[in-house]
């Protein structure tokens, strides 16, 4: 198969898609992937280090304010980066064109369905970005990997597939250990992090809760992210940290850290969610108050109406409420291990590989 993947800017459009090229290249030895990803997005690095052949596009998204020149300078490069994406296509010759969101899949995929070439979106969030919307009247089939978008498509057009990270994730055999940190193999672990960036309130929350968590049975990971793990240390100069916390400012390979973990706090992004799923681990979800319609307090409450989490608003999260919930949970296993069943329900093991099944169903379409 000849496969053009296009999807970018943010974390969440990326892995999903190099999730399904690991997928693509394990089953066909013989097929060829070419990613078309932006020139200011977190793909430019990412996807060549991973042996994938990369094109990029000048493109940018919109702006809230509608009538601006930033805005008649989006619609003038999306336009331009239309006729640069079909040169690619002609040129490449792909048998199915698939996006996994940002603004630059939007260009490409609209491209390629105006040449006639089978094409297909994946949707990870609850509530649908402007790209994914844009593209749903055009596009061949639409993947999500929550029911909850499902209502938001064209109904003839969408499928449940999951999220291909989940598969990427169940599919890691992990021989890490906590000693590799300084902590104990063989004590309870929960786990704190608020993202590669991390995130302010719930960083403030976790330094007042330190001394507490200093007398705790069960261990804390405490990942603060890069930029803030200064600023943390700094805060908690005078405040005595035990053997049984870990304060770092990034762990670079989580995948293998997550089957180690009773217990993760964080948000509620819908790559996050696709992890937890996979591996089955009960989490404490603090949905980000700053994305789009709010979608992470959505994603959030498909695990929570499922008691595979807990929920935890940015507005009311401090330092008593957040260890009381990590204290209810780190107390109790029963309780854990009835959760971690729950989301692993909600985990699809062979995401990637439906998705394909996808890709392979709307290139019958046009064949047929």
């Amino acid at each position: 198969m000849k496969m053009i993947v296009s999807g970018g800017g943010t974390g969440g459009h990326i892995y999903p898609a190099l999730a399904l090229v690991e997928a693509l290249q394990r089953q066909d030895a013989g097929a060829q992937v070419l990613y078309v990803g932006s020139k200011r997005g977190l793909e430019k690095n990412i996807v060549p280090e991973k042996g994938i052949a990369f094109r990029e596009l000048k493109i940018q998204g919109f702006k809230r304010k509608l009538f601006s020149l930033y805005n008649f300078e989006t619609v003038y490069l999306f336009l331009k980066s239309v006729q640069a994406a079909k040169r690619i296509i002609k040129q490449f010759h792909p048998d199915v064109v698939v996006g996994t969101g940002g603004y630059v899949s939007g260009a490409v995929l609209y491209a390629a369905a105006k040449m006639g070439i089978p094409t297909v979106i994946h949707e990870q969030n609850s509530v649908v970005g402007w790209t994914n919307k844009f593209l749903s009247r055009y596009v061949d089939k639409i993947a999500i990997a929550f029911d909850e978008a499902r209502s938001q498509f064209p109904e003839d057009k969408v499928i449940f597939t999951g999220n291909p990270r989940a598969q990427q994730v169940a599919e890691i055999k992990s021989n890490f250990q906590w000693s590799e940190l300084g902590l104990q193999n063989d004590l309870p672990t929960v786990l704190v992090f608020g993202g590669s960036q991390g995130a302010l309130k719930l960083n403030e929350s976790m330094v007042a809760a330190i001394p507490k968590f200093n007398h705790r049975d069960y261990q804390v990971v405490f990942v603060t992210g890069e930029n803030r793990y200064d600023g943390v240390m700094e805060s908690l100069k005078k405040i005595p940290i035990n053997d049984n916390v870990k304060v770092v400012p990034y762990i670079s390979n989580m995948p293998e850290v997550l089957p180690k973990v009773d217990l993760i706090v964080g948000r509620a992004g819908a790559t996050s969610l696709a992890e937890i799923t996979a591996d089955g681990i009960p989490s404490i979800l603090i949905p980000s108050p700053y994305v789009t319609a709010d979608h992470q307090t959505k994603n959030a409450m498909s695990l929570v109406n499922q008691h595979a989490a807990l929920l935890e608003t940015e507005a009311e999260l401090s330092a008593p409420t957040l260890l009381k919930k990590i204290d209810h949970l780190m107390n109790n296993p029963q309780e854990r291990q009835t959760m971690a069943a729950n989301a692993r329900k909600l985990g699809v093991a062979d995401a990637a590989d439906q998705l394909l099944d996808v890709c392979r169903e709307a290139i019958r379409q046009h064949q047929g």
